[in-house]
């Protein structure tokens, strides 16, 4: 089974897409932004645990890595 939410590699130009079940849900820039996604794809934030490889797959860097914040 694969993940529910897909954060994809940090962009060159920042932040990072978030896609749900093949939907892009946007660019997240930080743990802000993806709380959000996550709360519009459905999925009760405060429970989610951002680890559990289930619901979340990180491409190209964990939780800490967004690329470059926006202007």
């Amino acid at each position: 089974m694969s993940a529910v939410i897909v954060v994809h590699p940090p962009s060159p130009a920042g932040g990072r897409q978030v896609s749900a079940r093949g939907e892009t849900l946007g660019t997240a820039y930080g743990l802000t932004d993806l709380i959000e996604y996550l709360r519009r794809a459905g999925l009760d934030v405060a429970t989610v645990d951002l680890y559990d490889e289930a619901i979340i797959e990180w491409q190209g860097g964990n939780h800490l890595v967004w690329g470059r914040e926006p202007e």
